[in-house]
């Protein structure tokens, strides 16, 4: 993102729903490890509930260390109420509360292509351990 002419320090923020189980809530760590590979050098992975950190703790993180964009984004399968209603609530009260810096929420997951071939490999992937114990 850019503003006055200069690309601003950018971040990711994940947003999962949040589970009491540990074992959900690690494929957000692990997507956000990887974006970090990947060479965005601040992405924090938070949770709307169930879990922590917050959003808010989130991207709190993610003004501390430097951002002055911060892309919100949903790791949610649909647009439903949480993602139209609960995610730019989050948003406004994060502008509010960090008047310098931009945020903004992209899509969810939803409609993507790639979705698409995730589906076909898992089924594939079932596919062929059938037909291998068959």
């Amino acid at each position: 993102m850019k503003r006055g002419g200069r690309t601003l320090k950018t971040a990711l923020l994940l947003i999962a729903h949040g589970s009491r189980q540990k074992e959900a809530n690690d494929d957000l760590f692990y997507l956000a490890d990887c974006l970090r590979e990947r060479g965005w050098s601040i992405v924090a992975a938070s949770f709307l509930e169930l879990a922590e950190p917050s959003i808010t703790d989130g991207g709190a993180h993610c003004v501390e260390q430097g951002a002055e964009c911060v892309i919100l984004v949903p790791y949610f399968l649909s647009a439903g109420v949480h993602v139209r209603r609960d995610l730019s609530a989050m948003l406004e009260r994060l502008a509010e509360r960090f008047p310098k810096v931009a945020f903004r929420l992209a899509e969810s997951l939803g409609r993507h292509p790639l979705l698409i071939e995730v589906v076909v490999d898992r089924a594939r992937a079932v596919e062929s351990s059938e037909h291998a114990t068959g």
